[in-house]
């Protein structure tokens, strides 16, 4: 059975993580944008970072540009933007696709794992997958879906 832990993705600086390293954790996967309506939600993922992660909870921040192109900026511009604005410390990758043929293959494993309304198709930033500590997928979150209303499910998940 496929988990988190069968995929790699590349980080903001460009080396190539396993995401194995992140088995035994909880982990809130997240497609992001930086010039979306919902970019304050950054704040948010930062404060259940903040609050959860000495017990178990990693947040992976996934910038997308499919959605209305917005996500412009390049890699370094996502990172000095994500901590100037937000106080981002959680890991933060390199762009992805997260539908289509070139989607990464970690989205389009969660994207079947847990499907959303009506298809298995991503339909906007900061849509959220929540994997437990087996690296299996817990739950799937719309894009308005706040940060803070998962706090919940994290807590569960961590017990």
């Amino acid at each position: 059975m496929t988990t988190l832990a069968d995929f790699t993705a590349t980080a903001l600086d460009g080396t190539e993580r396993d995401l194995s390293e992140h088995l035994g954790s909880v982990v809130l996967v997240v497609n992001t944008a930086t010039a979306c309506g919902l970019t304050p939600q950054f704040k948010g993922l930062q404060e259940l970072h903040d609050e959860f992660a000495a017990q178990g909870l990693v947040v992976l921040g996934f910038p997308c540009a499919q959605f209305a192109n917005q996500e412009r900026r390049d890699e370094e511009q996502i990172g000095e933007f994500c901590s100037a604005n937000y106080g981002v410390e959680f890991p933060m990758f390199a762009r992805v696709d997260v539908n289509g043929p070139d989607a990464h293959p970690l989205f389009r494993w969660l994207r079947t794992s847990k499907k959303g309304l009506g298809s298995s198709a991503i339909k906007w930033n900061f849509t959220k997958f929540l994997v437990g500590r087996d690296g299996r997928v817990l739950k799937r979150y719309a894009p308005t879906t706040a940060p803070s209303a998962i706090a919940e499910d994290i807590r569960a998940a961590l017990a």
